[in-house]
């Protein structure tokens, strides 16, 4: 098995409360004051107190191209994701060049060469180190790429491999979009990277770490839903998708999804500690509540880390992933997120 050894969150360093984002965006973003007021309404009931950004607050009303939005992704992304990688490594003890595996995902920039080419570069990876870009996962990619690496690691037990994350969800802004859509998303993201460290079980670094084992992992894609959540991609850029039917698709199908993943260990709901969820907003966090028929504090890790930060898209969960922190021996939990497709992906994890 896989294991966990070190979750690094990064946030840029530009930090605004709620209500200034709301009130930037009011001005130029909505024309009627009754959209206005929708906007402010939405906003306040995110359950958001803070979000932190790439740029400056008053420089996003400059940004009127893809072409410029994209070109800062790659400058401002990058510095993120070194840091995110340098702290992982550092308090794993384990050196640049020891790593095998790399797991890329974003889906706020696209650029080839991948940024992980160019982090490859900036930090000193090996040549034949194996790079693994995605783009297209969105919100459910950090949950997806712990299991993705840990399929890598089951087949590479001395190996060594980083799960990196970077959305820079305030680059994708789009001023002539006055959809609800747009709305709820410009009141929801924020902009955060995160690396995730991990080694095959046989490591050396295994044996010292008090992170948790990958257990088990399930992937499903929902029928017919694929208009509710992605990026429609145009010239100025990404327009967000977000239908009002995704708490109902999560209460049609994701507590069986669940129930399956913790069947193929033996286990039920009961036999689960802790619960790491995707903050994907307050009804996707209700609707998970609902769904699993949980107490309301047990998702209190991701309401914690959406009105700290918001959401992160990929990176979302691996920040509340590094919230819950160590934990008690023989601690089971389940990381779980909802993204394109629409796609869940399902983690159970152990504290050995």
């Amino acid at each position: 098995m896989a294991r966990i050894i070190a979750v690094a969150p990064v946030l840029p360093e530009h930090v605004h409360e709620q209500h200034e984002i709301t009130a930037e965006l009011a001005a130029r973003l909505v024309d009627e004051p009754a959209a206005r007021s929708v906007l402010e309404r939405v906003h306040a009931a995110s359950g958001i107190k803070t979000r932190h950004l790439a740029l400056p607050l008053e420089r996003y009303r400059d940004l009127d191209s893809f072409s410029e939005t994209n070109a800062l992704f790659l400058t401002l992304a990058l510095p993120l994701v070194e840091r995110a990688v340098t702290t992982a490594l550092r308090t794993a003890g384990i050196a640049v060049d020891e790593v095998d595996h790399l797991f890329f995902t974003t889906v706020t920039g696209v650029q080839a060469p991948s940024l992980d080419a160019m982090l490859a570069t900036s930090l000193g990876f090996r040549s034949d180190l194996k790079r693994v870009p995605s783009f297209g996962l969105g919100c459910v990619a950090g949950a997806a790429g712990i299991a993705r690496v840990a399929d890598y690691l089951a087949g590479h037990p001395h190996g060594v491999a980083l799960l990196v994350s970077v959305e820079l969800c305030s680059l994708t802004l789009q001023w002539r979009d006055q959809s609800m859509a747009n709305i709820v998303g410009t009141g929801i993201f924020g902009d955060g990277a995160a690396a995730v460290l991990m080694t095959g079980d046989e490591h050396e670094a295994a044996a010292r770490s008090a992170g948790p084992r990958v257990v088990a992992s399930r992937s499903a894609l929902y029928p017919e839903s694929s208009e509710m959540i992605g990026w429609q991609v145009g010239s100025s850029g990404f327009t967000l998708m977000l239908a009002a039917g995704v708490p109902a698709l999560i209460d049609g199908n994701f507590a069986a999804g669940v129930d399956e993943l913790l069947a193929t260990e033996g286990l039920t709901r009961a036999d689960v500690d802790e619960w790491i969820a995707h903050p994907g907003g307050p009804r996707i966090l209700e609707s998970f509540t609902a769904a699993l028929d949980l107490p309301p504090a047990a998702l209190d890790s991701a309401w914690e880390i959406m009105a700290r930060v918001g959401n992160l898209s990929s990176a979302a969960v691996l920040h509340v992933l590094a919230a819950v922190g160590d934990r008690p021996t023989g601690t089971r939990a389940v990381l779980f997120a909802l993204g394109p497709g629409v796609t869940a992906e399902l983690v159970l994890l152990e504290w050995p």
